[in-house]
């Protein structure tokens, strides 16, 4: 070999190893986990956050939240965690409230009315019930029972599991309900918390943080809680 050529290949060489040392970067930029500590992002002053109405910090056994009036407080995110991602984990900490509308979405991310995965909750009383929605296409479902309920005014950890083939409900850890149903995944959209995106369905409580992680994680990979 001459030296023009071992000089060609160990260009090539390097090239190579360069490109390699490139790939799980942007491979970990694409799947990389979300968190948000809502106080965090309130106190931001972000381009990228809206604030509706006037949220408020306050204290929680895990450190500052952020309170929701359930009649006009409200973020707004130009970000979608969940973009091309085909399964994932969507966790909250939060405490849902007394004298809250019937039906509040805490979580919005996606489309306003196509594409989009929400959790929800359903107050009646003096308890709520958890409700993880997809809708995917023509697929639209909404997971919840009505005899799962629990009490309002006290912290809670719930997570929505979303494969392309089912999707999963938990409550502090325990498994609620289970359904197979498929899902796309979501290409286009923003993010709310504390309204539905088109700001219906107000949520009254505090928020604490909500992680996504874009893949299915078991419970005892969830967030200490």
């Amino acid at each position: 070999m001459t030296t023009t050529s071992r000089l060609i290949a160990l260009l090539f060489m390097c090239f190579s190893l360069g490109s390699k040392g490139q790939n799980p970067e942007i491979k970990k930029e694409i799947n990389a986990t979300t968190e948000w500590l809502l106080a965090h992002l309130l106190q931001s002053k972000s381009s990228n956050v809206e604030v509706s109405g006037n949220p408020k910090i306050v204290n929680s056994p895990y450190g500052e939240a952020v309170s929701f009036n359930g009649i006009d407080d409200a973020l707004f995110l130009n970000e979608l965690p969940l973009k091309s991602v085909q399964e994932f984990t969507v966790e909250m900490i939060f405490k849902p409230e007394l004298k809250g509308v019937f039906e509040q979405r805490i979580l919005h991310i996606g489309e306003s009315t196509k594409d989009r995965m929400l959790l929800e909750i359903r107050a009646v009383e003096n308890n709520w019930y958890f409700d993880g929605y997809t809708a995917s296409g023509t697929n639209k479902k909404a997971l919840f029972d009505e005899k799962l309920i629990h009490p309002l005014e006290q912290w809670y950890h719930v997570a929505f599991v979303v494969t392309p083939k089912s999707r999963t409900t938990f409550v502090n850890g325990k498994q609620e309900l289970f359904l197979e149903f498929p899902f796309l995944p979501i290409e286009s959209g923003q993010t709310s918390i504390g309204v539905r995106m088109n700001k219906l369905c107000w949520f009254k409580g505090a928020i604490y943080k909500i992680r996504i992680t874009p893949k299915q994680i078991e419970p005892k990979d969830f967030m200490k809680f």
